[in-house]
């Protein structure tokens, strides 16, 4: 796993339902953002879960969402917020999620680190053997 920058804050890359529309953006985002724009993770595939998705690491694949940049005074509370929403512990055995960074890419080409919270290996590979995958890779498509 790439550690990044503990003195630089990344935005985040979310895919599901913290994204604008769905039910825990405004729960978890209203006020605590300074920017939202669209990007997109490749070398991943997204997976249909119990009312939220699953990103699953996929060489040629790719999952549409939005690169989140907190407000500077709200990243922490947010990052905890979001481990919380996520049930991320680290280091975790029974984690649903892994949080991890990975480059997203803007609509302008341009990669940026960012975290995601990427399906835990177990669930990876459960999903990958039968699970339900989003085609095109976007959440928001489902509807």
């Amino acid at each position: 796993m790439i550690t990044p920058d503990p003195g630089r804050p990344l935005p985040f890359f979310v895919y599901g339902t913290l994204r604008p529309g769905e039910p825990n953006h405004d729960l978890f985002l209203r006020g605590r953002t300074a920017a939202a724009s669209p990007a997109r993770l490749p070398g991943a595939a997204l997976y249909d879960g119990p009312g939220y998705p699953y990103a699953v690491e996929q060489p040629g694949e790719e999952v549409r969402g939005e690169l989140v940049t907190a407000l500077p005074e709200a990243y922490e509370d947010l990052l905890t917020a979001l481990d919380l929403l996520e049930e991320y512990v680290p280091d975790g055995p029974r984690n649903l999620y892994e949080r991890v960074a990975r480059d997203a890419v803007r609509t302008d080409g341009i990669p940026v680190r960012a975290w995601v919270y990427l399906a835990a290996p177990p669930v990876a590979a459960r999903l990958r053997a039968r699970g339900t995958r989003i085609e095109g890779g976007d959440w928001l498509s489902r509807r």
